[in-house]
């Protein structure tokens, strides 16, 4: 099985190719990437198995070039987007151009070459806000530039047509060591500081509440689609809703005497809750972990502790 990753070299990507490069029904996997983050820890470190590994520096809306990479493969995970915080609101222009077109631009081809599987990474952010746990079905009302462009290029898969196997996973914000670390997601970023300045900053008045998913479940969930564990169709992926207080309060068993800083402690910021998606429950292809165990196995990734 020929499997193409779209921004490979990425957070997602790299636990994906190194989770690919594991599975025996894997043959060879191309890893399409424009390295716009500047980040090659994908290449270094660790060993991966003895399978074909390709990489072929592009950007996805480079159609010539994809259009070879897509004939060839058997199913494509498609993970290249600008990416941002949940409600961040900046380059709308730039956003489109590579999360809404971009994918416009892999649907044309999947329809000019069909019979493909599809892994489509998507955002919770599509849902917008609420202050209730929304569920699968719920409507989409997206708030920010981030969360329109990903809505639009779920929209812009109905041109890859009826003969591909499409499946769409409307991911929570990540969390989680992995060596292509993206350390301006907010657990992430507490964890950074907390293990080097000792002291974390919190936006607003920390009440604000989130969806989260471990990298390690959100790897196993692409993994399952990818080789056809996963039917056709939009999920969303939730490990656990937590507010930003109940984040720091564990962050404080794994770093005692860590110090909170607030910055605006006033401003109520908005909420974004989704339930647990049932089918992919029914499906059990991953398992909420615990999340103190999870937050301290991530501590222990860190290359030294700096003294108090």
């Amino acid at each position: 099985m020929k499997i193409l990753v779209t921004g490979g070299a990425g957070y997602l990507g790299t636990e994906l190719v190194g989770a690919l490069a594991r599975e025996p029904a894997v043959t060879e996997i191309v890893v399409y990437d424009n390295l716009s983050r500047r980040n090659h820890n994908l290449f270094v470190a660790e060993q991966l198995a003895n399978k074909p590994i390709r990489f072929v520096q592009g950007d996805i809306l480079d159609t010539r070039t994809l259009d070879k990479l897509v004939a060839d493969a058997d199913a494509i995970a498609h993970l290249a987007a600008r990416v941002s915080t949940p409600f961040a609101d900046q380059d709308f222009h730039g956003m489109d151009q590579v999360n809404h077109w971009g994918t416009a631009e892999l649907a044309y081809l999947l329809r000019k070459h069909p019979g493909k599987r599809l892994l489509y990474v998507s955002s919770a952010s599509i849902y917008g806000a609420s202050d209730a746990p929304l569920s699968h079905d719920s409507e989409p009302n997206p708030k920010t530039a981030y969360g329109i462009s990903k809505f639009r290029g779920e929209q812009a898969l109905t041109a890859a047509g009826e003969d591909t196997q499409t499946v769409i996973i409307r991911c929570a914000n990540v969390y989680g060591y992995s060596r292509s670390m993206r350390f301006e997601a907010v657990i992430n970023r507490f964890m950074f500081e907390a293990q080097f300045n000792r002291r974390v900053t919190v936006h607003g008045s920390g009440e604000q509440h989130r969806a989260f998913v471990h990298v390690d479940n959100a790897t196993r969930v692409f993994m399952a689609a990818l080789l056809g564990g996963i039917p056709s169709d939009t999920y969303h992926l939730v490990e656990r809703n937590l507010s930003i207080l109940e984040v720091t309060d564990v962050l404080g068993a794994v770093y005692p005497g860590v110090e909170m800083l607030f910055i605006e402690q006033d401003m109520r910021l908005r909420n974004l809750l989704l339930g647990p998606d049932p089918r992919l429950a029914e499906l059990a292809v991953f398992e909420p972990g615990d999340f103190e165990g999870q937050l301290g196995e991530f501590a222990s990734r860190f290359s030294f502790v700096p003294p108090l």
